[in-house]
């Protein structure tokens, strides 16, 4: 299938690994320039080779910058290749916050889980909207969990900021942008066999007692399919979101999880 997205431009954020990279490497594969950010600057440079070499024909670029702040959102802006009112695809995405007990997190802590997963994407919608709306197409995709769904009790802090940034998508998805052929949608991983999902064993780990491994393949067995995700499937999915295919469907929480989520709704 032609996802009818080549030559366009897509800003993929937290891009250097995971399911960030799994998202810009379907794209580029689509045709689609992309322009990777994360923090770590060696990691991402080496994301930029694998997919220049997967894509020859496409452009490539990374912004080293912390996407979370002024500071970095103004860098991925002052690309001149792709300067931020000519984002066709904007994929944002943010290191989750650490797992724990709620007792344990004050204020501060609260606010720089919002900052970083409620508060940026908006920030990074806000920023490009306007002129996918006036070029007449854009996808924005927000990479946020199946917590939001399902909460899982150590990770408080993502089920709140994440939940907030849903909340808050629920409505613009359904304001006149949508006839203007913006959407705004929601990918809500499940479990992804990724380092984000590693930590969460250490941190389940901690607090039952087994080890890593023994949570490992405890939680591997609880998900019907037997087995974790992939990037690639997940950024598979997130590419078909973006393709001109996917230009009714807006406003939406889609949920690959391997059919963990229990609920009929």
């Amino acid at each position: 299938m032609d996802l009818g997205i080549a030559g366009k431009w897509a800003l993929v954020c937290g891009a250097s690994k995971g399911l960030g990279f799994g998202c810009a490497k379907a794209l580029v594969q689509e045709g689609v320039n992309v322009v990777i950010n994360a923090r770590n600057a060696e990691a991402l440079q080496d994301a930029v080779a694998e997919l220049q070499t997967l894509a020859p024909s496409v452009t490539v670029l990374g912004v080293a910058a912390d996407i979370t702040t002024e500071q970095g959102r103004a860098a991925v802006f002052s690309v001149p290749q792709g300067p931020g009112v000519d984002f066709d695809i904007v994929v944002t995405n943010a290191g989750g916050p650490p797992p724990g007990d709620f007792r344990d997190w004050d204020r501060q802590a609260w606010l720089k889980a919002v900052d970083g997963n409620m508060l940026t994407p908006i920030d990074l919608i806000k920023a490009t909207v306007d002129g996918m709306a006036a070029r007449g197409f854009g996808r924005i995709i927000n990479i946020t969990s199946s917590a939001v769904k399902a909460p899982i009790d150590i990770l408080g802090l993502s089920n709140g900021a994440r939940s907030g940034l849903t909340g808050f998508v629920a409505g613009l998805a359904r304001s006149p942008l949508a006839a203007k052929g913006v959407t705004i949608n929601n990918l809500l991983p499940g479990k992804f066999d990724t380092d984000r999902l590693g930590a969460t064993f250490a941190a389940a780990a901690g607090k039952s007692g087994k080890s890593s491994d023994e949570v490992r393949a405890l939680q591997q067995a609880q998900v019907p399919a037997k087995r974790f995700g992939t990037p690639e499937e997940f950024g598979a999915i997130c590419a078909f979101l973006c393709s001109r295919h996917a230009g009714y469907l807006t406003g939406q929480n889609i949920l690959p999880d391997g059919g963990l989520y229990p609920g009929t709704y």
